[in-house]
């Protein structure tokens, strides 16, 4: 099948042995030490992965390389199964540095943003235990997952009632409770719903999201990506009193969100 051959050069990078057992398993299949994990698991000979153990190397060989230094996140990410966030089929590259997109329904789709990525950004979020988050287009409900992991109560919202459903769901299968999925514009939030102290956006923008900026708690901070493609940064927005700051950290190309568009210019 056309994963496994993805999944074979996804893997080259991994020992055998980097998943316990697995070493032994290839040499009593006539692999040597230094065969690709990835080309077993293509011929069948290999059982599939521990996703526990693809999970650190994750985190060892992705996050902690990528100045992905905060302890919480990194625990957070390693207790969290990515795995069971993507579509069944892609579940044995759900630890690689690709992009996976996960569909609900006809014309429902979501990009999700890559671990290292997503990481770095929660980590200049600095999220609390018991902050509220507004969590926005999270798609398959991996980023809420991890953002209940770091003790956060959160609230996501999602544009069709068939992604909401396939996230409750997924966060259901997982586990993970107490998250509350709702489905509204990206571009107007949940005004109704109070001020939030972290508001995390699953892709990139071509200008502000005004509407969110303003349902920030005093001290809030919002994190999104702005400019798309290799032009992308992620950014910072934080508010205090009735000052609004911006801070860059870092360069990355995300998902660009049409809710988010550049308003169109008037011309005469």
């Amino acid at each position: 099948a056309s994963w496994r051959s993805g999944y074979a050069e996804d893997c080259k990078s991994l020992h055998p042995g980097s998943i316990p057992g697995e070493a032994s398993n290839a040499a009593g299949r006539g692999f040597s030490p230094d065969a690709s994990l990835g080309e077993a698991y293509v011929r069948n000979d290999l059982p599939l992965p521990d996703f526990a153990a693809l999970r650190r190397n994750m985190v060892d060989a992705q996050l902690r390389t990528y100045d992905v230094t905060s302890h919480r996140v990194l625990d957070a990410i390693e207790r969290t199964p990515r795995d069971l966030f993507v579509p069944e089929k892609m579940r044995e590259l759900a630890y690689t540095d690709r992009d996976i997109t996960v569909a609900a329904g006809e014309g429902a789709t979501r990009e999700l943003l890559r671990p290292m990525i997503l990481a770095r950004l929660l980590q200049a979020l600095e999220i609390q235990p018991g902050e509220r988050v507004l969590d926005c287009a999270g798609g398959s409900g991996y980023g809420a997952a991890v953002l209940a992991a770091l003790g956060a109560q959160v609230t996501a919202i999602e544009t069709t009632e068939p992604m909401a459903a396939l996230m409750r769901q997924n966060l259901a299968a997982a586990g993970v409770s107490g998250i509350d999925v709702k489905v509204a514009s990206l571009g107007e939030g949940l005004p109704a719903s109070g001020l939030f102290d972290v508001i995390l956006v699953h892709g990139s923008a071509e200008r502000e999201p005004e509407a969110l900026i303003a349902q920030l708690s005093e001290g809030g901070r919002l994190g999104i990506f702005l400019g798309r493609g290799r032009s992308g940064r992620a950014v910072v927005i934080g508010r205090s009193g009735a000052a609004v700051g911006r801070r860059s950290v870092f360069d990355a190309a995300a998902p660009f969100l049409a809710d988010f568009s550049a308003k169109p210019a008037f011309s005469f």
